[in-house]
């Protein structure tokens, strides 16, 4: 194998389409998947192409460069439909994950219960996909097709995430079930971003759900009626959640996943839109 270390995307591009490589960035999937074997693949490290770093808004979105971290976005400052990002962010293992893990590493592991995928989801992100032919942007929900899969092509990688503006009255919250407080795969995760009316009812809502389907989704039905209520009048119930396949495993049955995902919806609906019925 072979390891091959650009500092230009148009050199990272040109190797990625002449070369089998794996793409590496934070490293944290890559190497606990190798089982302690040697690379079978030769190795395109990123980690020194300075096009592919940072957090930075410009033209009504902002962009999260391939190598942001997930203390990178903790630290970013950002407005607070974000915050649900920055406590997802939180939750990914320990500090030292956070400091070395990327976000965008988080979508191409495409776990279903990979803790960025809900609040991104929220956000209506778009996946930045290049290759030396071209770069196109996808919808996050298109960009994830199934467990440990992708819509990248053999020739292609992910550059970045872009995040169109939210209103400015628009607020976010994420919550994570599992097993123990931190260092924890997902039983159910749940991120909400609301935006109230002078009247403190519901005109923007959005609520993604993950670890209950092979890929985490929004609750477009849930997120119709909530328009026009306070936050205390939502209820959540199982014609809103016909879209989870939740499993069993040995974390929770798919009963127990649908009854806490409920639950975590209504009380972050509550939460954050500063109502405690």
């Amino acid at each position: 194998m072979d390891y091959f270390a650009p500092t230009t995307l148009p050199d990272a591009l040109r190797i990625l389409s002449s070369q089998d490589v794996s793409v590496l960035a934070g490293g944290t999937d890559y190497y606990p998947a190798l089982q302690g074997l040697a690379p079978k693949r030769s190795v395109l490290d990123i980690t020194r192409v300075a096009d592919l770093e940072g957090i930075s808004h410009s033209k009504g979105a902002t962009r999260i460069g391939a190598l942001a971290t997930w203390s990178d976005v903790v630290a970013a400052d950002l407005p607070s439909c974000f915050d649900a990002l920055k406590a997802a962010a939180r939750e990914v293992g320990s500090i030292q994950i956070q400091n070395s893990g990327t976000v965008v590493g988080n979508l191409c592991n495409a776990s279903p219960a990979a803790d960025g995928v809900p609040p991104l989801l929220t956000l209506d992100a778009t996946v930045e996909v290049s290759s030396t032919q071209s770069a196109r942007l996808v919808p996050l929900a298109d960009f994830l097709l199934g467990v440990r899969k992708t819509g990248l092509t053999a020739r292609e990688m992910v550059t970045a995430i872009h995040i169109p503006d939210m209103p400015d009255h628009a607020v976010s919250g994420f919550d994570k079930l599992g097993s123990r407080r931190y260092l924890v795969i997902s039983i159910a995760m749940v991120a909400v971003i609301l935006g109230l009316d002078s009247d403190s009812r519901i005109n923007l809502a959005r609520v993604a759900v993950g670890a209950c389907s092979p890929v985490a989704q929004r609750l477009p039905q849930l997120e119709a009626q909530m328009i026009g209520m306070t936050p205390s009048a939502v209820a959540v119930t199982a014609a809103d959640l016909a879209g989870l396949a939740p499993i069993d495993d040995v974390r929770g049955s798919g009963a127990y996943r649908l009854h806490a995902v409920a639950q975590q919806c209504r009380r972050l609906i509550l939460r954050i839109g500063g109502d405690d019925g």
